[in-house]
């Protein structure tokens, strides 16, 4: 005989309606792992409390900050409409949209207890108010390298500036990679923004270097190549935002996000595995 589901479990063929309106009003949810990775872009983890039937989702005021700040500057890199100079049009934006959502997106995470997307939003939120500053006049990042200290600007052109902030890049890359690894366990769309985010970096990085050792004809093609694929992962992005953001009206209709998590089984899924053959 089968046993009687709780009427605080939201299956997965539940409509949406139904499912929100548990979200929203249970003491007490069970949500299915698919439903939950699709509002918060984590695997479904036990925590104490129940904050996410108190307070809002963080999740797509962070993804905006993402997206309003990467699109542009993919835009840029790619030299779309002869946009340029590294992202400095709109540097307001990884200040106010990416370095200020994403962080706050981060945090508000950390309060539900979602370890991942705390760690994932709170890091390229500072990736973004690095790179504002980087390009603020005021915090000479770049005029320590000028000749000149009159023409601070010439510090943008110069060898040891490229070479230097090519570092940075590269291991914002390496972290990338991590990130990349670690959605294996989400799903598709989110795997796809950090394999974007991870070429990106990679590509930017070789532009760089390139650049400052006087290649500048294969520092421009590769500055496009890694602009494309900031592009891929804005779109990604994109997606993801919109798929949440359906949610949160309880549209008639939802989008996939391509949920990947039974693929790879969980350490506490194989451990428990593993005492029940050992008992």
């Amino acid at each position: 005989m089968e046993a009687p589901s709780s009427p605080f479990r939201v299956k997965p063929d539940t409509s949406s309606d139904e499912a929100l309106k548990h979200i929203r009003t249970a003491n007490t949810i069970s949500i299915s792992p698919e439903l939950f990775e699709k509002l918060y872009l984590t695997p479904q983890q036990a925590v104490k409390g129940d904050l996410r039937s108190t307070f809002a989702n963080p999740t797509p005021v962070a993804l905006l900050g993402f997206m309003l700040s990467c699109t542009p500057l993919a835009c840029e890199l790619m030299g779309w409409r002869s946009a340029g100079g590294n992202g400095a049009a709109t540097l307001g934006t990884y200040y106010f949209f990416g370095g200020l959502l994403m962080t706050l997106g981060g945090i508000l995470e950390f309060v539900l207890g979602n370890t991942f997307p705390f760690v994932v939003f709170c890091s390229y939120g500072g990736f973004w108010f690095t790179l504002g500053s980087t390009l603020t006049p005021s915090f000479n990042a770049y005029g320590a390298y000028a000749r000149d200290p009159t023409e601070p600007w010439e510090g943008l052109t110069s060898e040891g500036f490229h070479a230097s902030y090519g570092f940075f890049l590269l291991f914002m890359g390496l972290l990338s990679l991590l990130y990349l690894i670690c959605a294996l366990r989400t799903n598709l769309v989110f795997v796809t923004i950090f394999f974007g985010l991870f070429m990106t970096f990679v590509i930017l990085t070789g532009s760089y270097w390139e650049i400052a050792i006087g290649h500048t004809a294969i520092a421009a093609r590769l500055q496009i190549a890694s602009g494309a694929f900031a592009f891929l992962a804005s779109l990604a992005g994109w997606w993801i935002f919109f798929a949440q953001m359906l949610a949160s009206v309880d549209f008639p209709f939802q989008i996939p996000v391509g949920d990947i998590s039974h693929l790879i089984r969980s350490g506490t899924a194989r451990a428990q595995d593993k005492e029940r053959f050992s008992a």
